[in-house]
């Protein structure tokens, strides 16, 4: 076989096998927890998320962020509560971010890892290895 063929042989087999890039994390994603939908959107070079609806706030559209550990912000609606902040990097994995958690009012570091177009893994750190990580799924 000639040298060029093969190379063009080898290249095609290497482009079927190797995985498909994951998509842009910019959207409505829906989170594994309490019925939550988060929207994923640029913030300048970074990237941001607000909680969109969650099936607290379905069942009290007024719902406070009352359980945030800063006292002067639990009167903050948890419709549209900034969740994430500042996550840099790409195209497959953003972190240095913060997540926060209207759960337990906490704010842990962050990571976002593209798992295709439509699946995202998010995890959130106290410190390493105290990690917990949920898989998103894209709401079309």
């Amino acid at each position: 076989m000639r040298p060029a063929l093969f190379a063009a042989v080898v290249t095609a087999v290497a482009a079927l096998a190797a995985p498909a890039l994951a998509g842009d994390p910019t959207g409505l994603w829906q989170t594994p927890t309490n019925g939550g939908q988060v929207r994923i959107s640029r913030c300048g070079q970074a990237l941001c998320g607000v909680l969109v609806t969650s099936a607290t706030i379905r069942a009290n559209p007024g719902e406070l962020d009352v359980n945030n550990q800063d006292r002067s912000l639990r009167t903050r609606p948890l419709r549209n509560l900034p969740l994430l902040r500042g996550f840099t990097g790409g195209p497959t994995e953003w972190t240095g971010g913060s997540v926060y958690n209207p759960a337990d009012g906490r704010t842990y570091r962050g990571t976002i890892t593209m798992q295709g177009d439509n699946t995202l893994q998010l995890r959130g750190c106290v410190v390493a290895p105290l990690c917990r990580t949920q898989t998103w799924t894209r709401v079309p």
